[in-house]
């Protein structure tokens, strides 16, 4: 029998197993929205980038995750800085084709003499 507020003791193999279990159900229920890679770390990892991106202090991201040092739960906010450069990167447009040898603002010559004239 359990105390009121305590948790069985499951070993990290018993959680495992029923995790895998119950992805494996729900991979039946709608394949197409399972990761093909669950595991609890990606959900501790997952959970801990969610409360980040919703603006929760690192200190307490820390507390969750029992990290002793904060340099520790760093690399969550590290990984998201890289996470938002990809993303900036991949939705760049080249507004200036490769093949270009001259821009189309140096054939302005009005341009270039007010320019010049600043």
């Amino acid at each position: 029998m359990l105390l009121a507020g305590m948790l069985p003791d499951f070993s990290c193999t018993s959680i495992t197993y029923i995790l895998k279990t119950y992805v494996d159900m729900a991979r039946k229920e709608n394949p197409e929205v399972i990761p093909d890679n669950i595991s609890c770390h990606s959900l501790r990892h997952s959970k801990a980038m969610h409360l980040l991106q919703a603006g929760v202090n690192l200190v307490y991201i820390r507390d969750l995750l029992g990290h002793v040092s904060i340099q520790t739960t760093d690399i969550y906010a590290r990984a998201d800085s890289k996470l938002k450069r990809e993303a900036l990167e991949k939705a760049y447009v080249d507004l200036i084709p490769k093949n270009a040898k001259t821009r189309e603002w140096e054939k302005n010559q009005n341009l270039l003499d007010w320019l010049k004239s600043l």
